[in-house]
């Protein structure tokens, strides 16, 4: 069942940049973990600003290369967080487990077919 529209998706990848950024100080993230975290929020936020959808601003991304890169972004994760784990700690673990499973969860429940297209 597709619940998010391309509106909705963009309110929500702007969300997890905010989040993504205050992450390290509200968590008390290690430094790796952090200097990870911070280049992911920058990435999204690229991501999310190129992006063909109504909340993106350069509209060089086709919304369904968004999604596609949302779900692999998804699968590394999960392996940045075994990684963090062993380089940080746990919390590093399951920091990145958490956001893992968000991002793929958003990329499961999108409709990247609800959008109108702008060029």
């Amino acid at each position: 069942m597709k619940i998010i529209n391309s509106k909705i998706h963009g309110f929500l990848d702007y969300v997890v940049v905010a989040f993504l950024l205050v992450s390290p100080h509200l968590f008390n993230l290690p430094a790796t973990t952090s200097l990870f975290t911070y280049i992911l929020a920058g990435i999204h936020f690229v991501l999310t600003v190129l992006t063909n959808f109504e909340l993106g601003l350069f509209k060089v991304v086709p919304f369904e290369v968004h999604g596609t890169i949302e779900v692999v972004v998804s699968i590394l994760l999960v392996i940045a967080a075994f990684v963090l784990g062993v380089v940080d700690n746990s919390l590093a673990r399951n920091f990145y487990l958490g956001i893992a499973l968000v991002v793929f969860l958003t990329w499961l429940f999108t409709d990247y077919g609800s959008f109108k297209r702008y060029w």
